[in-house]
């Protein structure tokens, strides 16, 4: 029986977690982040140290929790390298087992245990739309979804609810990719990369929090969600709404060569990452009648870059 009302979030010291543990404080919940180091900034949660591959101490923050959301995996924002990919599944699985383990240590688990995931399961498609039931993709992204997820169904207990978030482009104004798209923008390179065609699939911030917070208190929502605003649009798109929302009347494009080499060169990053992409709408939440307070792009910039 549940007996506190602390929800803990493991892998919570990044970009998602930090801006859900403020969201649900504000809500009156005791919020523990589970992390390997110490989160960029304070506020109303606690941080529990835990090295995401053994169960410790940080075990009792568990017991009698009202919800256990984990996040914890490497950022795929990176050079692709061999030990990176590496790193990247074992990230994730690894995590995932110990949190398994730790709900069967202790006498009072969680109800619900909410777990990320990715829309990058369903592949690099060019044309089609996405949604929960479509066919996963091929290549190393869904690689490690399925066996992220694969290593969700074995660690959570079956008397758990279980939510799966699989979650597309996060946009918020305080960290993920979205900071690096904008300094582009700010320098006059934020065109269309490589075909503009590609699909973006979108969430912002506040969306997300009250995602993770429906899913943590309605007892209805149970199974793999696509975690995505119901309006995905193309890269040429995307760049030309946050021209708009920067006032920059220009931006030079990127071809595809150019991303290929200046991405790992300049970025640090994989150029796949910009040059390809899916388009996805969550069928279950609309059928659920999920209410998105920023459905349409031009609103959500409007919104993160109005708080200038």
């Amino acid at each position: 029986m549940q007996t506190t009302n602390r929800v803990v979030i493991a892998g919570g010291s990044g970009f998602l977690g930090l801006n859900l543990a403020e969201y649900l404080t504000e809500f009156g919940y005791d919020v523990v982040v589970l992390s390997r180091q110490q989160p960029e900034r304070q506020g109303a949660w606690r941080f529990v140290r835990w090295d995401a591959r053994g169960v410790g101490e940080w075990c009792r923050e568990l017991e009698g929790a009202a919800a256990v959301v984990n996040l914890a995996g490497r950022t795929v924002d990176c050079i692709k390298t061999p030990d990176h990919c590496d790193e990247i599944l074992r990230s994730r699985v690894e995590a995932t087992e110990v949190l398994g383990k730790a709900v069967r240590k202790i006498q009072t688990p969680p109800p619900v245990w909410v777990q990320m995931s990715t829309a990058h399961r369903y592949g690099d498609p060019p044309e089609c739309v996405c949604d929960e039931d479509s066919a996963f993709g091929y290549g190393l992204a869904p690689f490690v979804a399925r066996e992220w997820e694969a290593a969700f169904a074995r660690a959570v207990l079956p008397e758990m609810r279980q939510v799966i978030l699989r979650t597309s482009f996060v946009v918020g104004r305080n960290g993920g990719a979205l900071s690096r798209l904008s300094k582009l923008v700010r320098w006059g390179l934020g065109g269309t990369v490589g075909s503009g065609q590609q699909g973006m699939s979108w969430i912002h911030e506040l969306d997300m929090n009250r995602l993770f917070y429906r899913a943590i208190t309605d007892e209805s929502m149970q199974g793999a969600y696509l975690a995505t605003a119901p309006e995905p649009v193309s890269n040429a798109e995307f760049m030309r709404e946050l021209r708009r929302a920067f006032k920059m009347p220009i931006g030079l494009p990127a071809a595809s060569w150019m991303v290929r080499i200046g991405a790992p060169l300049l970025m640090r990053t994989d150029p796949e990452l910009a040059l390809y992409g899916r388009y996805c709408v969550s069928r279950r939440l609309r059928e659920e009648e999920f209410d998105f307070s920023f459905p349409d792009l031009e609103s959500a910039l409007r919104d993160i870059y109005a708080k200038k």
